[in-house]
């Protein structure tokens, strides 16, 4: 079982469908403990890191996140989350991984980012499977993590800027799987792929 994270601050419908497509058992829930139960999360994400941060915080999210134990996914906001900070207010996130999202500057053709770019892959990981080295997702964002140590694909606009990234059990992409096509719901089965080799 997937649960899908209900904080006010994403596309609950699209992701919903998606996981419908592919045939995934899931629940959407706001709440920790129904989410604890479930075999992994998605952290989906729209709009501003403040205001999602805030609503995690009310609901006594942040900490559950943050120590979650099997795989989650963060899409879009929801992976820039997992950082330590966002230039975006500043905010403080979740502190999952290291480093600072940074806010694309003039070098990108327009602000937000939005449109289907190309993703390169630089590590073999099993989200990834079945995809090929160079495939076109989606994207719409404003802000974007560097590429460091936990990147394993990347996009360029502008900058280089880390398109999935994987640390442990915690994985994320900036663009919408939900709204990629095939490669997204590839991607999406092999996540539900990895929460199943999770189950209790």
């Amino acid at each position: 079982m997937i649960g899908v994270v209900d904080y006010e601050a994403g596309n609950i419908s699209s992701i919903s469908n998606a996981l419908s497509r592919i045939g995934a058992e899931f629940i959407v829930s706001g709440e920790v403990a129904p989410l604890s139960r479930c075999d992994g999360i998605i952290l989906p994400g729209v709009g501003a890191a403040p205001g999602a941060m805030v609503s995690l915080q009310k609901r006594g999210l942040t900490e559950f996140l943050s120590t979650f134990r099997n795989p989650l996914l963060g899409i879009c906001l929801g992976m820039q989350l997992l950082y330590q900070e966002s230039e975006e207010g500043p905010t403080t996130c979740l502190g999952v991984l290291p480093g600072v999202v940074r806010k694309f500057n003039g070098s990108t053709s327009k602000i937000p980012h939005m449109g289907w770019n190309v993703v390169e892959r630089t590590s073999e990981i099993a989200l990834m499977q079945g995809i090929d080295r160079r495939e076109y997702f989606y994207f719409a964002h404003s802000y974007y993590a560097e590429v460091d140590a936990s990147s394993v694909a990347a996009t360029k606009e502008g900058v280089l800027f880390a398109a999935v990234i994987a640390k442990e059990n915690y994985f994320g992409v900036q663009f919408h799987p939900e709204k990629s096509g095939n490669a997204g719901l590839t991607l999406l089965h092999n996540f539900e792929v990895l929460c199943k080799s999770f189950r209790r």
